[in-house]
């Protein structure tokens, strides 16, 4: 069985990590990252999504945080701030500046990222074939008011997403998502043959406005997902009115949706319609937690089948029994 996934960090990885379980070894398993959460700081290129999926399946994540490497030391970070170079909002270990600095000396030698990323991820085996969304250079800014707003002297800005996220900690409303480069980018090899060729295609609870939404983004790829042969199969990344983690209700909101499993759904649309024509969405399910059971008449009112199961990832067999509904629910799906 050959199977997609669309994934951003924490959330994607460690579903990846039951996806692996579920199946077993030898998965055929493709992994479509998102690259818009990428950013250049002390002159190398930083790709935190990619690297949460590589140093996750490889065994070599930050299990308590979710991003970085464990076991990490902040010599460097130390001896930068100590120079007054920033920034300092911006945590970087040791372990993880030799990760961006082969990135980027393979870069600035030509290589593209998707190849810069399968020559990393021969060092970490991750056990799936990781792939950025583009090779082309996207960053999700976010337009929020300039603290001083209020008082006359200030306006909107669009900043970077990670300024957004670790500087600002999301608190300031979102008043935009803007992926800046991707009207202009290109899939990268592989990413619309993998979706072409797919058995299955999993959206998994991830952000579905700036890790998928950011990948959709991508000239291209929606095409390629909407119209895939596969079934297409999300879960939820909200539970009971709230993120499961993260900053998803900051800007759902900034993109006018409702922080509710039934509404990320339509926000994603069903790929047949309720009347059983032709829906322009991209879903053929959608899996919602065992509390949200009352959205799934809601949900499949839009034309999306629905199921309510346990999607709470509190330990690898918890999220591997996640996994294995979304396969049961693609089969389900594809038989009818």
């Amino acid at each position: 069985m050959r199977i997609v996934v669309l994934a951003g960090g924490i959330g994607g990885a460690r579903f990846l990590r039951g996806l692996k379980q579920a199946v077993g070894p030898g998965a055929d398993i493709t992994v479509i990252g998102n690259t818009g959460d990428d950013i250049h700081l002390f002159g190398l290129k930083v790709c935190p999504d990619l690297d949460t999926v590589m140093y996750t399946l490889g065994g070599g994540i930050h299990e308590e945080q979710g991003w970085g490497r464990s076991e990490e030391t902040y010599a460097v970070k130390s001896e930068l701030k100590a120079y007054g170079v920033g920034p300092e909002w911006f945590g970087l270990g040791d372990k993880d500046f030799a990760t961006h600095i082969v990135r980027t000396q393979m870069l600035g030698a030509g290589y593209p990222l998707s190849a810069v990323t399968e020559a990393l991820c021969d060092r970490w085996q991750p056990g799936v074939r990781l792939i950025p969304m583009s090779d082309d250079r996207v960053e999700t800014h976010v337009l929020i008011e300039e603290p001083d707003a209020e008082a006359g002297q200030g306006g909107r800005k669009a900043v970077h997403f990670q300024e957004f996220w670790v500087k600002l900690h999301a608190s300031v409303p979102a008043l935009g998502i803007i992926p800046v480069g991707a009207e202009t980018a290109k899939p990268a090899p592989g990413v619309l043959e993998a979706l072409a060729q797919a058995d299955v295609i999993i959206l998994p609870p991830s952000n579905p406005v700036v890790s998928v939404g950011t990948i959709l983004a991508v000239p291209g790829i929606r095409a390629a997902v909407a119209g895939a042969s596969a079934p297409v199969v999300g879960l939820s990344p909200i539970i009971g009115g709230a993120p499961v983690r993260g900053m998803a209700d900051k800007v759902l909101a900034a993109v006018g949706v409702e922080t509710s499993a039934a509404a990320v759904a339509r926000h994603y649309g069903g790929r047949a319609a309720a009347d059983g024509g032709r829906g322009t969405g991209l879903l053929d399910g959608w899996l919602v937690d065992e509390s949200d059971a009352a959205a799934v008449a809601e949900v499949e009112a839009a034309g999306i089948p629905c199921r309510a199961v346990p999607l709470w990832m509190t330990d690898l067999d918890t999220t591997a029994a996640m996994a294995r509904a979304a396969l049961a629910l693609a089969e389900e799906v594809r038989r009818a």
